[in-house]
């Protein structure tokens, strides 16, 4: 798995990029849940929501948010190095949610997102990812009405840093966005691929965030 994935990293490095498209289906609404954790996992990652960066801050957000009830949720969409994928997953991800929120009107959500999964995160909350790697333009944003029911949000690895981007405005002071030294993807001029595949180190440090946050 990690050399499949450090294959896949090298790719983003160098831009690669293909057409293929992929048609998701509408996001549909879950059991009710006191926090849905929404999770939009890396290019080609493995796992159920992400086996670098979604399961382990799953895990350890259950262990943080010990008198709340949880719920997750992987984003569906290809993850993959097409020009659409980004932001398939961008209009998946805010179907998700307004579907959720209309379903259940207390429920607020924790967005995860590593990578290109951040790029979709990003997009969904307001901030262009078009110009990063595997980024591209905004295509859906959560509602105003729906921004005070998400109570955090977690990235990894996120590309539009390296483009000297960041999370402002509504979403700033509920944002922690990891970048880890040297790695290509987030920052610019960085040289070591293996520090994009370390994050999972960070899942505690992120949900002992989202617990100040919910």
């Amino acid at each position: 798995m990690r050399i499949r994935l450090c294959l896949a990293a090298l790719s983003l490095i160098g831009g690669a990029a293909g057409v293929a498209t992929v048609s998701t289906p509408a996001a549909s609404a879950a059991t009710c849940s006191d926090i849905d954790v929404v999770a939009a996992r890396g290019t080609f990652e493995p796992g159920t929501l992400g086996a670098i960066v979604g399961d382990p801050v799953y895990s350890a957000l259950q262990k943080k948010l010990t008198g709340k009830n949880l719920s997750n949720y992987k984003v569906n969409y290809p993850a993959d190095l097409s020009l659409t994928s980004a932001a398939q997953g961008n209009a998946e991800l805010v179907d998700h949610v307004d579907s959720q929120a209309a379903a259940c009107p207390n429920q607020r959500f924790v967005l995860v997102g590593y990578s290109q999964g951040a790029n979709v995160v990003d997009n969904s909350i307001g901030i262009s990812s078009d110009g990063a790697v595997v980024g591209s333009p905004i295509v859906a944003t959560i509602p105003a009405a729906l921004e005070p029911r998400v109570a955090a949000v977690l990235l990894f690895g996120n590309p539009i840093r390296a483009l000297g981007k960041s999370v402002t405005g509504t979403y700033q002071s509920r944002t922690i966005d990891f970048c880890a030294k040297g790695d290509p993807i987030c920052e610019n001029g960085g040289t070591d691929v293996l520090a994009h595949l370390g994050y999972t180190s960070d899942a505690d440090a992120a949900a002992a965030f989202a617990a100040t946050k919910v």
